[in-house]
C-alpha cells in the first residue's frame, strides 16, 4: 500500500509544474499518485518528465541569492552596499554572527537539498515502469532521464558536503512519515566516494554536448565529469585532506594523501580531453549567449535585466541600479596589468596610483576581466561615465544606498556601455563552465607534479583570453619561465579569484584552502576618490567593514532541528 501513498510535498510541487504547462489538461490533485506520474501507458513519459523538471527546480540561482546580496559579499571579494550592515543575511555570514539556530535562510540549505534528493530518488525508483520509446544517440530517454536524476541527487549531496562535511546518505530509500529517520551521518570519505561513483555510473548514459536549444538545461556527460572533478578537488584540498580541525572523519580525511590531488587532476583532465568545450572569445559572452561552447551546466533563469537593476551603479539610467554589491579593493588589486601580466605590487608592472584603472592610457590598462567584472570611476555605462568620487553621480553621499568601496559589480550584465537604457537578456546561473574546470585541473596538477608545461599552458589560455599580452620570452603572459610550485599555487589561486569573481567560488575556496581565518579577520578595503577641478586623488580606505571568522566556521553547523529530533545526528566541531 505504501506505493499508493501520496507523497504530498513532492507531488504538489509537480502538480504546480504540470498546471503551468499550457499543454497540460487540469487533473484533480487528489488523483495525482505515483502511478499517475509514472504511467505504464505513457510511452512519451510526459508526466514523468514533468516530475524530473521538478527535481531540477531544487537547483539554486546564484544571482543576489542571499537576501538580495551576492554570496561573494560574505567573502573578501565584496561587501553589501546595504544601509543595514549588521542585519542583512550576508553580513551575518561575513561577521560569523550565526549559530545552528540562526543560519541565514538562504544558506540554511539542509532541507532544500534533501527535498531535491528525495524527489530525485522517487524518480530513480519509479521511471523504469514507464515504457519510454524515445532515444538520443541510441540511448533510451528512460535511461537518460534516470541518469539526470542521479546526477542531480549527487550534485545536491555535494552542495551539502562542501558546507557540512559528511551527511546522511540515504541511497534509494524514500522515507515515509512513519519510518524511523534517526539515521547517522556518513563520513566525508563515504560521501565523496558516493558522489564519484554516481558520476562514474551515469557519465556514459547522458546526453553529450552540444545539446539542442530546448535542452540547454539538461545534464550532460560533461556535467557529470565536472561534478566528479570538483568533488575530488574539494576532497584533495587542505581543509578536507587531513586538515580538518577536529580530526573527525565526518569533517574530512583524518590524514593527508597526496594521491588525492592526482585523482582530482585526472578527473578534470578527462573532461578537458573530450575536446567538446571551448573558451568563448569575449569573456562577457559566457553569460549572455545561451548554449555557448564554454558552458557545461547551467541553472536556467529568465529573460530580464534584474542583474543590472540589482547591481548597476546608482545615479545612472532610468531606473538607476541599486548598486547592491560593492567589490573590495582586495579584489580590484588582484587583477594584473594587461601589458605585462604582472601584479600591481610589482614595481615593473606599469601600475600607477594616479591612473589605477588605465583610463585613456593603454600602457596602464588592467586585465580585461577587470572592466568586464567591475564598475570603477570613469567606466562607461549607459552613455555616461560612472562617478564614484565623493559627491559624484554614483556616490552622492546623500544617505541613500551607494557603494561602500568606490566600486560596483559589473559581471553578468549586458553590453550597454553606449546604449540609452538596459534591455532584457538571458539571466541564467552558471554551475559548471570550462574555465573553472581548467582551473580545477591546473590547481590539482600543480600540487602533484609542480608547474608543468600543461599547467602553464592552461593558465596562459585564460590570460590570453583576458587580453593579457604575451610579452617577453622570459615572462610570457606575465608568468616567469622558472616559476616555482609555491609561486604557481598563488598564481592559480589568484586566477581563480578573478576569473570566477561573483560566481560563488571565492566564498568556498578560502574555506577549502584554510585561509579564511586569515583573510576574513582583516577589515575590508575600498578606494576613496576626491575630485578637485579635473584632478582626482586616490586614497585606499583600509577599514570599510570588519569581518570575522573562527576555525569552527570552516563547516556550517548542522541545523538545530536536525540534531534535536535525531539523537544519531552528530553536530560539527565547535557548534
Amino acid at each position: 500500500m505504501k506505493r499508493y501513498k501520496y507523497i504530498i510535498l513532492v507531488l504538489v510541487s509537480v502538480v504546480m509544474i504540470m498546471t503551468a504547462c499550457k499543454k497540460y489538461e487540469p487533473y484533480p490533485i487528489e488523483k495525482v499518485t505515483i502511478d499517475y506520474i509514472f504511467d505504464k501507458g505513457d510511452s512519451d513519459a510526459v508526466n514523468a518528465y514533468k516530475f524530473l523538471i521538478g527535481v531540477y527546480v531544487n537547483l539554486r540561482q546564484g544571482h543576489n541569492s542571499i537576501g538580495g546580496d551576492a554570496l561573494d559579499a560574505a567573502s573578501d571579494d565584496a561587501v553589501s552596499s546595504s544601509l543595514s550592515q549588521t542585519t542583512t543575511p550576508v553580513s551575518i555570514l561575513s561577521r560569523g554572527a550565526y549559530n545552528s539556530l540562526t543560519m541565514p535562510a538562504d544558506e540554511n540549505v539542509w532541507t532544500i537539498y534533501y527535498n531535491g534528493i528525495r524527489s530525485a530518488t522517487i524518480f530513480v525508483n519509479n521511471i523504469d515502469a514507464v515504457p519510454t520509446r524515445g532515444k538520443v544517440n541510441g540511448i533510451s530517454l528512460k535511461y537518460i532521464y534516470k541518469s539526470e536524476a542521479r546526477f542531480l541527487r549527487a550534485h545536491y549531496y555535494f552542495e551539502l558536503v562542501k558546507r557540512y562535511g559528511g551527511v546522511p546518505l540515504l541511497g534509494n530509500k524514500v522515507y515515509q512519515l512513519e519510518d524511523d529517520i534517526t539515521v547517522p551521518r556518513n563520513t566525508f570519505e563515504e560521501c565523496i566516494n558516493y558522489i564519484v561513483s554516481e558520476c562514474n555510473a551515469i557519465k556514459d548514459s547522458l546526453r553529450t554536448a552540444p545539446v539542442t536549444p530546448d535542452q540547454v538545461h539538461s545534464v550532460t556527460k560533461g556535467a557529470a565529469l565536472a561534478l566528479r572533478a570538483r568533488a575530488l578537488l574539494f576532497a584533495a584540498s587542505p581543509l578536507f585532506n587531513g586538515g580538518n580541525t577536529s580530526k573527525d572523519p565526518l569533517a574530512g580525511y583524518t590524514a593527508y594523501d597526496a594521491n588525492r590531488w592526482k585523482l582530482a587532476s585526472d578527473a578534470a583532465k578527462e573532461l578537458l580531453d573530450l575536446g567538446t568545450y571551448k573558451l568563448v572569445r569575449d569573456f562577457r559572452d559566457i553569460f549572455l549567449i545561451p548554449n555557448n561552447s564554454e558552458l557545461i551546466f547551467i541553472q536556467t533563469g529568465h529573460i530580464g535585466a534584474t542583474v543590472e537593476l540589482y547591481n548597476g551603479p546608482v545615479g545612472i539610467g532610468a531606473p538607476a541600479g541599486l548598486g547592491q554589491t560593492s567589490p573590495t579593493q582586495e579584489l580590484v588589486d588582484a587583477f594584473p596589468m594587461r601589458r605585462s601580466g604582472k601584479f600591481i605590487t610589482d614595481p615593473t608592472s606599469g601600475y600607477s596610483i594616479n591612473n589605477p584603472y588605465g583610463i585613456n592610457d593603454p600602457e596602464k590598462e588592467r586585465d580585461l576581466r577587470f572592466q568586464y567584472s567591475i564598475f570603477y570611476n570613469g567606466a562607461k555605462w549607459l552613455n555616461d561615465g560612472v562617478q564614484t568620487f565623493e559627491g559624484g553621480l554614483s556616490k552622492p553621499n546623500i544617505g541613500t544606498q551607494q557603494t561602500l568601496t568606490g566600486y560596483y559589480q559589473r559581471k553578468f550584465m549586458g553590453k550597454f556601455e553606449t546604449e540609452a537604457s538596459v534591455a532584457n537578456h538571458n539571466v541564467d546561473w552558471t554551475v559548471f563552465r570550462l574555465a573553472a574546470t581548467m582551473l580545477d585541473f591546473a590547481e590539482a596538477e600543480n600540487e602533484i607534479n609542480g608547474p608543468t608545461a600543461k599547467v602553464v599552458e592552461t593558465i596562459d589560455s585564460l590570460r590570453s583570453r583576458a587580453g593579457i599580452f604575451k610579452g617577453s620570452a622570459s615572462s610570457p603572459w606575465g608568468i616567469k619561465t622558472n616559476i616555482t610550485q609555491d609561486e604557481m599555487r598563488e598564481l592559480i589561486r589568484n586566477e581563480r579569484r578573478i576569473e570566477l569573481a561573483f560566481e560563488q567560488s571565492r566564498y568556498f575556496d578560502i574555506r577549502r584552502w584554510k585561509i579564511a581565518e586569515v583573510v576574513m579577520n582583516q577589515p575590508r578595503k575600498g578606494m576613496t576618490i576626491v575630485k578637485a577641478g579635473t584632478q582626482l586623488t586616490y586614497t585606499v580606505n583600509d577599514n570599510v567593514l570588519q569581518t570575522k571568522f573562527e576555525p569552527r566556521m570552516y563547516l556550517y553547523p548542522i541545523p538545530y532541528d536536525e540534531v534535536v529530533k535525531n539523537p544519531n545526528m552528530k553536530q560539527n566541531f565547535g557548534w
